[in-house]
């Protein structure tokens, strides 16, 4: 599995709500520290860039029927032969404006939920 394969699969992960596969995959991160991950509906992941060992993404999510946006530059490393999530650079990003909505509704942003 390939650091971006990996990413995915966390992404679809935390949409699950499975931590015990987050942990596994990740070299610090505890399955007690994972359950208190805010309640987030999560919306769409938009994978913008990759190298051998990071991957920038951008994923959307509701949390109290307002629209965000995480936008995180992730490092890898390999244990064993495993890819595992290290950890994150933050970017503080906004939604922009004429991108389809994350909601699903097929309309520009700006047109629906900004």
């Amino acid at each position: 599995m390939t650091p971006k394969e990996l990413m995915i699969s966390r992404y679809e992960a935390f949409v699950k709500k499975d931590w015990e596969y987050l942990a596994q995959t990740s070299v610090s991160q505890t399955v007690e520290e994972l359950q208190q991950t805010p309640e987030l509906e999560w919306l769409r992941l938009d994978v913008l860039h990759v190298t051998a060992d990071t991957v920038e993404f951008k994923a959307y999510y509701k949390e109290n029927d307002t629209l965000h946006v995480l936008h995180e530059k992730s490092f890898f490393v390999q244990e064993d032969g495993q890819w595992k999530y290290k950890d994150g650079t933050l970017y503080n990003s906004k939604i922009e404006r004429n991108i389809s909505c994350p909601c699903g509704s097929g309309k520009k942003y700006k047109k629906c939920c900004g």
